[in-house]
């Protein structure tokens, strides 16, 4: 089973972080494997990035002529694939030398059509005492008391990530509409793309916790302002995906509220009254303060798509 892992990047701040997440898939304990390796309409880092990797065997670079967003890459990418697996890892992100091996164990042993794995927080300057674990989806990262076996779920995070090739093609592949793009901070093109799966299929995707992946967070992504700003368009994508015609399986969103307020908030309520301390406070002052951007982000996102209808029903 052939694996191609895809790699988009866009930027020459991120070079170093761009050769470490390759070299980590060149040096996968799975051996059949190719890297695909679409950069973002940078001719300069396209230059470097082909005299570094250039050389390399079932290694394949391409530039886009103009800054196209990732979704558009990723798509581009799977398109130049020849593997029948296709897996996406980010330019910011270091996978464990046993990840391909662990995602294709799960083709291998279920009837899975997607498998993704477990993202765990690679701390560039240290984890801040202010972040509540709850929220580490919002720097990339798994939360880590949900999830410990193997399961299906709507979609996994999209640094870890895969399909079967024809899958991934029936579906459709990303919806350019959606994902990073310049200014634009319309994301959650994963779980879109996950839910027209499941409506195609009638399938998840597979979690293995065992297939992980490292997302770097640097010191700016542990800034209470980044942070916020971040969950308020996380709200608003999560709205941007109701206007959507899929239905997908669930409401993970719904799922992750409801045991934020009945199982993390009560349990960290309960630590304070026993053993109290500033940092748990502020994790709890945060964990409600996340919460409220993405609710506005979300509201936000109600009021502009019924402005844009009203101004456009078409």
């Amino acid at each position: 089973m052939k694996v191609s892992v895809v790699v988009c990047a866009y930027s020459m701040e991120r070079y170093d972080d761009v050769c470490e997440a390759v070299e980590s898939v060149l040096a996968q304990t799975y051996e059949d494997i190719e890297i695909i390796l679409i950069i973002d309409g940078n001719e300069a880092l396209f230059e470097r990035l082909q005299s570094e990797f250039g050389n390399q065997e079932a290694t394949t670079l391409r530039c886009n002529e103009e800054n196209k967003g990732l979704s558009y890459s990723r798509t581009r990418g799977v398109e130049l694939a020849t593997g029948s697996v296709i897996a996406f890892l980010d330019d910011d992100a270091i996978a464990e030398p046993d990840w391909i091996e662990e995602l294709v164990r799960g083709y291998e042993e279920t009837d899975a059509i997607a498998v993704g794995g477990r993202m765990v927080p690679e701390w560039i300057v240290g984890r801040p005492s202010h972040l509540p674990e709850e929220f580490n989806w919002l720097v990339g990262a798994n939360y880590e008391r949900r999830l410990d076996e193997w399961t299906e779920v709507r979609n996994t995070l999209g640094s870890n990530m895969s399909f079967r090739r024809e899958v991934f093609e029936e579906t459709g592949g990303f919806d350019e509409q959606m994902g990073l793009k310049g200014d634009s901070q319309v994301q959650s093109e994963e779980t879109e793309l996950a839910m027209r799966m499941y409506d195609t299929f009638g399938q998840g995707m597979l979690y293995n916790p065992d297939a992980v992946v490292a997302h770097k967070v640097f010191d700016y992504r542990t800034n209470p302002r980044w942070l916020c700003r971040r969950a308020f368009w996380q709200g608003y994508s999560k709205r941007a995906l109701k206007q959507l015609d899929v239905e997908g399986p669930g409401d993970a969103e719904s799922e992750f509220l409801e045991h934020l307020l009945f199982s993390s908030v009560p349990r960290r309520i309960s630590g304070l009254t026993r053993r109290p301390s500033l940092a748990d406070i502020q994790q709890l002052l945060m964990l409600f303060l996340l919460t409220a951007c993405v609710g506005f982000g979300y509201l936000y996102g109600i009021v502009r798509y019924q402005y844009q209808t009203a101004v456009d029903p078409a």
